[in-house]
């Protein structure tokens, strides 16, 4: 199963549940997909979703899942990784009011780079995220729990070479 989650922002991420939408009904998404949507004002045809869920309904969606597609929030992000399950990362963007800015790329970014998530960075990319991943071509590392400061650490690193 598939866990998509965008957090409990005030912000719409229609991007996202709109190509997941196409790509579920076209069947190229061969897995079951259920949606956290939060605020977006687009609501999916070809899978279950719900606005928001409570933290215990959040963690048994996760546990639930083998993928995970969530938005680049730090917070989701590790609640998977945590989980062992394979993170597909899809930054909110400023430019279609998805986010206040675009942190999350850089986030994203960092986490692609070490290993730990498949970082989409465009919307077209993003079947072929799931593909691979559901077929198992792709091979992320296994997060690792014994360092609980590793993703602020890394997340650090970013932050300190984008001021030098």
């Amino acid at each position: 199963m598939i866990f998509v989650c965008v957090g409990s922002r005030p912000y719409q991420f229609n991007r996202l549940f709109e190509e997941l939408d196409r790509l579920v009904e076209s069947g190229r998404v061969k897995s079951e997909v259920f949606a956290q949507i939060g605020a977006s004002t687009y609501e999916p045809e070809s899978f279950p979703f719900e606005r928001f869920l409570d933290p215990d309904a959040f963690e048994a969606k996760v546990a639930e899942s083998d993928i995970v597609i969530s938005h680049g929030a730090s917070g989701s992000i590790m609640s998977a990784l945590n989980a062992g399950k394979g993170v597909i990362a899809v930054a909110r963007l400023q430019e279609y009011g998805e986010h206040i800015n675009d942190h999350q790329v850089g986030i994203n970014e960092t986490l692609g780079e070490e290993g730990l998530v498949l970082n989409v960075k465009d919307m077209s990319d993003l079947g072929g995220a799931i593909e691979a991943m559901e077929s198992g071509a792709v091979e992320l590392k296994a997060w690792r729990n014994d360092n609980p400061t590793a993703i602020v650490d890394a997340i650090d690193r970013f932050i300190q070479e984008e001021i030098l």
